[in-house]
């Protein structure tokens, strides 16, 4: 019945797992993920009322993407609810290197995207045209020349409209945006819609030395641990 074409791993993993509940209640734990792929898993021991089509995010060590709901069980007492989830496009499964396959090989090139996502922490500003809301101080947890995706259990609705503040260096920037997902409990992603193709080109070359820099801290600690 199910024919899956991708390879599935028997093994668990811990996990954590967040988002908005049912109930619309924001909820985060540690849960099991089991029958692991590049696109997918089943998660176990979910103390939280779930229903498929909702988004939740998922933590497998430092690697974090997000995933629907596409069935949920009841588990019993031992397993309690379980969750089969997949994985949204254009995110990286955070189990990759257990679950590689020839397949996740090619998956990328179907990101047609004009500007690569990086996943680091980049701060900024997000405003709005209404002067009497508060501006938000966050950071961008994926973010390209053309747009970013924020983390927030309450994300903006759909089509808002914002404007983005940051920094490149010594240098201050402003664009207009428009949110153009919305994952409830998860966090929005928001495009930018007004920075010139020459300021984007600029930011894409700053995010690459940022990755890059992270990229060199994280191995040279790697290096030291194992040293001492």
């Amino acid at each position: 019945m199910d024919k899956r074409p991708e390879t599935r791993v028997a093994t668990v993993i811990l996990v954590r797992v967040w988002g908005m509940d049912a109930d619309g209640r924001p909820f985060f734990q540690n849960a099991n993920a089991s029958n692991i792929s590049t696109e997918g898993a089943m998660l176990s021991g979910i103390n939280h009322p779930l229903k498929a089509g909702d988004v939740i995010g998922v933590q497998h060590g430092d690697k974090k993407a997000r995933f629907k709901v596409v069935w949920v069980v009841d588990g019993g007492a031992a397993r309690k609810i379980e969750l089969g989830v997949q994985i949204l496009p254009n995110q990286q499964s955070p189990w990759l290197a257990l679950a590689t396959t020839e397949r996740a090989e090619v998956a990328p090139a179907k990101n047609k995207r004009r500007y690569a996502r990086h996943k680091i922490l980049f701060p900024l500003e997000i405003g709005f045209e209404d002067s009497h809301r508060t501006h938000m101080q966050t950071n961008a947890t994926d973010i390209g020349g053309r747009g970013c995706y924020v983390e927030t259990l309450l994300p903006l609705q759909l089509g808002t409209k914002v404007t983005i503040k940051f920094w490149m260096d010594s240098e201050k920037v402003q664009t207009s945006g428009v949110v153009r997902a919305s994952d409830g409990g998860v966090g929005m992603g928001i495009e930018f819609t007004q920075l010139d193709n020459h300021v984007q080109d600029r930011l894409q070359k700053h995010l690459e030395k940022m990755d890059a820099g992270v990229t060199r801290h994280a191995s040279a600690k790697s290096a030291t641990n194992a040293d001492s």
